[in-house]
């Protein structure tokens, strides 16, 4: 779990610093678009949203399947808030889609 943690952290670091050292001085700078940046950024936004979402979804489904199983006479009082909690969940993904539409 530590070499993990460690990786992520490291990744973290890098994807922080590396822009500094791609960034263009003089004319390039002032002339230049950003709208390819603004690109990579949102495909960036939106992979991670839809890690989280999967991450998210999984964690409702065997919460919800696991209550049922416990006690199956509780699976229809179970039923409409998993469904409403997988919405919420799955609304913060299209969010991020319609926010990736608008910005490029």
């Amino acid at each position: 779990m530590k070499n993990v943690r460690t990786f992520f952290t490291a990744l973290a670091g890098v994807m922080l610093l590396a822009p500094a050292a791609f960034a263009q001085a003089g004319e390039g700078a002032a002339g230049g678009s950003s709208k390819g940046l603004v690109a990579i950024a949102a495909a960036f936004g939106m992979g991670i949203a839809a890690f989280g979402c999967g991450l998210g979804q999984g964690k409702i489904g065997s919460a919800a399947l696991e209550g049922i199983a416990r006690n199956p006479g509780a699976a229809k009082a179970m039923f409409t808030p998993m469904i409403l909690a997988l919405v919420f969940v799955e609304t913060l993904v299209l969010f991020t889609l319609l926010i990736v539409f608008v910005k490029v």
